[in-house]
């Protein structure tokens, strides 16, 4: 793969051309030169677009294509397309499957299906066998094929001592186990963020107290077993507070957030629209306050689109029967540049790619080329024309969003919007 790109500035600290407008010269997926101006003597295909600006490639930690079981819902093939359209260069897939990933050769399978991809799909195996929470998956065996953490999806491990010997057995080969944060029998069946809203809307609450509950629970198994644990898209500010504490006490701990969880409040419910019915559900502005700044300064690691399909007859029922979910790789660049500057949306789109084993790759001479191509200042109302994804059960409909994605280069490979 050749490719001339014309006149793109570089947003990459980690770069020696950081902050500058530069031509860059991709030869055989390699960048050769980097110059303020290069002449196409060799008649490559060239690049040029509108306000042209470049990254390292960016990574979500938490998406969910449906394939194999629901692909009515998503394919891999298409879900790795609309993964290139967000302008992700890899995503770690979950096993929110039908039969979940919790084997070696369900590992395989996933691997063999996306490959010979400009976007590199990381499979997560299932924490325990069938996601039921009963006795670990095969842990090793998955990881040897590929896996790259444990996560039982949406699935709160209940059992303490279960937790406790994933994270002892899992430390034996670097595996990273994941815990959702919620204490189910505290959730109950709350629907929502449990508070006034909740109340006068006559939904059943999810009180925060079972976020919270979960993480500290977590936190102290942790403390006591070593190993690795990763907690996905927390979503209250008490929920910051325990993480922050934790990582001052040097345990290896990272967490996510979901894009949606800084951007909306528990008060867009009250026309009952299910796309807002969310897992963690949307909390108050107290929590977002709180959410916002520990991506800030760094308690939260990573964000995530929680990209998660759902077909129609699933989402356009009552509340209490809908399913959670959003869709949000299309969306999240331009939903985070409505909260963050653009130096702090490149950080948190990049820098959770060491806690999965991915290489960083600066865009210096002599790097293979791995970086997503963006106008960063574009507005306009996302709606389901922007939509690559089968399913269309986004949280952002009709939003006004911040930045375009053009599209992505990666694994000697390019793959740009239309």
């Amino acid at each position: 793969m050749n490719i001339l790109i014309k006149s793109a500035t570089i947003i990459d600290p980690k770069s020696e051309f950081h902050n500058t407008t530069q031509d860059v010269l991709i030869e055989n997926g390699v960048i050769v030169k980097v110059a303020n101006s290069i002449k196409n003597k060799n008649n490559y295909q060239e690049v040029k677009l509108e306000n042209l600006h470049i990254s390292q490639g960016w990574f979500d930690s938490s998406v969910c294509f449906g394939e194999p079981g629901y692909e009515e819902r998503e394919t891999i093939k298409n879900g790795l397309k609309t993964a290139a359209s967000g302008g992700f260069t890899a995503v770690a897939l979950n096993a929110n499957t039908n039969p979940v990933l919790d084997s070696n050769s369900d590992i395989t399978f996933i691997n063999a299906k996306s490959q010979n991809n400009a976007v590199t799909l990381l499979p997560i195996g299932s924490l325990t066998v069938g996601s039921k929470g009963e006795d670990l998956a095969e842990l090793y065996d998955m990881k040897s094929a590929g896996a790259v953490a444990f996560y039982d999806y949406k699935k709160p491990i209940s059992n303490p001592n279960l937790m406790k010997i994933a994270l002892q057995y899992a430390s034996n080969f670097d595996g990273l186990v994941y815990s959702f944060p919620q204490e189910s029998k505290i959730s109950g069946h709350g629907v929502m963020n449990e508070n006034i809203t909740s109340t006068t809307l006559g939904l059943k609450g999810n009180p925060a107290l079972a976020e919270e509950l979960q993480i500290a629970r977590d936190l102290f198994l942790l403390e006591y077993t070593g190993g690795k644990l990763h907690i996905p898209t927390i979503s209250t500010a008490t929920s910051v507070t325990l993480i922050r504490e934790a990582k001052k006490k040097k345990l290896d701990v990272t967490c996510s957030v979901a894009i949606h969880n800084l951007c909306f409040t528990d008060a867009v419910l009250t026309d009952f629209n299910t796309h807002f019915k969310v897992l963690p559900p949307l909390r108050t502005q107290d929590d977002v306050n709180a959410l916002i700044e520990a991506v800030k300064d760094g308690t939260i690691d990573m964000v995530t689109s929680d990209h998660n399909p759902i077909d129609v007859e699933q989402k356009k029922v009552e509340f209490d029967h809908a399913e959670y979910g959003t869709i949000g790789l299309e969306s999240a660049f331009g939903a985070l540049q409505t909260v963050f500057t653009i130096k702090k949306t490149i950080d948190v789109l990049t820098k959770g790619k060491i806690r999965f084993g991915l290489e960083q790759t600066p865009i210096n001479i002599g790097n293979k080329v791995n970086i997503t191509l963006f106008n960063p200042d574009e507005t306009y109302v996302f709606s389901k024309s922007d939509i690559i994804s089968k399913s269309k059960n986004t949280i952002f409909e009709n939003a006004t969003l911040k930045g375009k994605v053009y599209g992505i280069i990666s694994n000697n490979k390019i793959s740009l919007n239309q």
